[in-house]
Parts: C-alpha cells; structure tokens; sequence
C-alpha cells in the first residue's frame, strides 16, 4: 500500500509565497516523475508542473518564473515553491507520483491540499 501525505496550503495575500510538500511512504519500490496538479472551481484539473526522476522540469505557462518544484529522492518527496502568488492560483493542489511498487507501475495522489491567495 501507498500513501501520500500533503502538507503546506492555507490562505495568503496576492505576492505572497507558500511551499508545498508531498511524501510518499509504503511499499515503494522505484518513483519516476513526481507533480503537482491544482483544480480550481468549475475547471478541470491541471498541470502545474512535474520533476523527472533525473531533475528535468516542466511548468505550465501560467507559473512559469513564479513557481520551482523540486524533489528529494532519499525522502521520496516532491515540493513546490510559489512565490509572487495571484489570485487565479486559488485552487486545491495535488500531487501526482508515479512509482513501482510490487512490479506494479502506476500514478498515486495525494488527498489535496487548498491554496487561496485573496487580492
């Protein structure tokens, strides 16, 4: 069994920062890409951005600049930093890992975590 444990949302002001973390525990024998994805009210749930097991990246335009994921793979967990924070970041973040556990590859989220950046 996996699981994984967001932490770091809440509520700030438009500019302000907030730092995201994802850890995955259980039976894991091997993590590919790690996430995050955010779905706001009424939209579709989207790509914010992901880290391959080798350290490359890649950001949704909308964040570019703005926000920086990263990873560390000796706690088998993922972080986003988001600075210079708006308003239309408001949305429920998850995380995504892809990992083998048991010979059995698969993406797993995280339960969600809420953001609200107020003007």
């Amino acid at each position: 069994q996996v699981q994984l444990v967001e932490s770091g949302g809440g509520l700030v002001q438009a500019g302000g920062s907030l730092r995201l973390s994802c850890a995955a525990s259980g039976s894991i024998f091997s993590i590919n890409a790690m996430g995050w994805y955010r779905q706001a009210p009424g939209n579709e749930r989207e790509l914010v951005s992901v880290i391959t097991s080798g350290g490359s990246t890649n950001y949704a335009d909308s964040v570019k600049g703005r926000f920086t994921i990263s990873r560390d793979n000796a706690k088998n967990a993922v972080y986003l930093q988001m600075n210079s924070l708006k308003p239309e970041d408001t949305a429920v973040y998850y995380c995504n890992v892809n990992l083998e556990t048991y010979g059995n590859r698969r993406s797993w989220w995280g339960q969600g975590t809420q953001v609200t950046v107020s003007s």
